[in-house]
């Protein structure tokens, strides 16, 4: 018994968390959600009944959003929806994974992928419906001016501060390929659905740029591989045309897998003929974050950008903002 109570109060610091720290300030709605599972016992009682990796913030309110056409109102209503319809809520929270996938985070990819030597073969590792292998189909605007596909339906605007590569040009892309344990396809109204609700409430011009984005990857499909990154990623790897650069990158991904898991994915895509691009949460990759010049603030809500494990900037997680560290001045040419 003493064991659940443990379970469920570090479950509810979970929760306190994302309410504190990830959707204040971005998303009053989920702030105030799941503050409220934070403090509802039933509430994380239903929780506590799922596997581990299946109690997130994310999973249940965007399964709530998936279930309802929209999110609750208030702590009120998500307590009654819970309560009212577990059934439902547990077969479609142990069916889908949170698996956003925001086209935006590639403004934070572009400047360091257009300092490769082209052409480049993307491998995404977490690919989802594919969404960021697309870097050179969109349109790009940054302080220093506007590049890519000006006439694009995504149209991606990044503010910037720092020392950092100024992208000039998008990169030529020769392949493109992902793996996922379980790939949306962007051609499936249902699987756009999903991605759709897992976009938080007060982030309503993602859904716009979510539906753009899916049609242009519906229209030159990317192969994305189901299986296990680690498992997958050699095989993968090796298929990409001879005389590219494979890039291997993955954004928001890491954080999923046990430490056993991410150290034996560091592991193997070290040990491949790839440049590694990561944008992770600050704590998920020790290896990146222990050679920050300065300690990240103790409760650091930015994403941690990386290439083959030099950390170059804070990115802002749904995309939209780069502050380059110093290291990044020398990857400008």
């Amino acid at each position: 018994m003493r064991a659940l109570d443990d379970e469920l109060t570090d479950l509810a610091g979970h929760y306190r968390r994302f309410a504190e720290v990830e959707a204040a300030g971005v998303s009053p709605r989920y702030a105030e959600l799941a503050a409220a599972v934070a403090g509802d016992a039933d509430v994380l009682g239903f929780l506590g009944m799922l596997p581990a990796p299946k109690r997130q913030a994310n999973l249940l309110l965007g399964a709530l959003t998936f279930l309802h056409g929209g999110p609750p109102a208030d702590g009120a209503e998500l307590r009654e929806w819970v309560v009212g319809d577990a059934d439902r809520l547990r077969a479609t929270m142990l069916a889908r994974a949170t698996q956003t996938n925001e086209a935006a985070r590639c403004a934070a990819l572009l400047p360091v992928l257009s300092t490769l030597p082209g052409p480049l073969a993307l491998v995404e590792v977490g690919a989802s419906a594919g969404l960021c292998l697309y870097p050179d189909r969109y349109g790009y605007a940054y302080p220093t001016g506007r590049v890519g596909d000006a006439g694009s339906a995504v149209q991606l605007r990044c503010t910037v501060t720092g020392d950092g590569p100024v992208p000039t040009r998008v990169p030529q892309v020769a392949a493109r390929a992902g793996i996922d344990l379980d790939p949306l396809d962007p051609a499936d109204p249902d699987d756009v659905a999903w991605l759709q609700a897992l976009i938080w409430p007060g982030m309503e011009e993602r859904r716009d740029r979510l539906a753009a984005a899916a049609a242009i990857a519906a229209r030159e499909p990317a192969e994305v591989v189901r299986g296990d990154l680690v498992e997958q990623l050699p095989a993968l790897v090796a298929r990409m045309p001879a005389g590219a650069t494979v890039v291997v990158f993955h954004t928001a991904v890491l954080a999923y897998l046990d430490a056993a898991a991410r150290e034996a994915f560091v592991e193997t895509v070290s040990g491949l003929p790839v440049r590694w691009l990561s944008q992770e949460g600050v704590p998920v990759l020790a290896g990146v974050r222990d050679r920050l010049p300065e300690p990240p603030a103790a409760e650091e809500s930015r994403f941690l950008l990386a290439l083959d494990g030099e950390p170059l900037a804070y990115t802002a997680p749904h995309g939209g903002r780069i502050d380059w560290l110093p290291a990044a001045a020398a990857l400008r040419r």
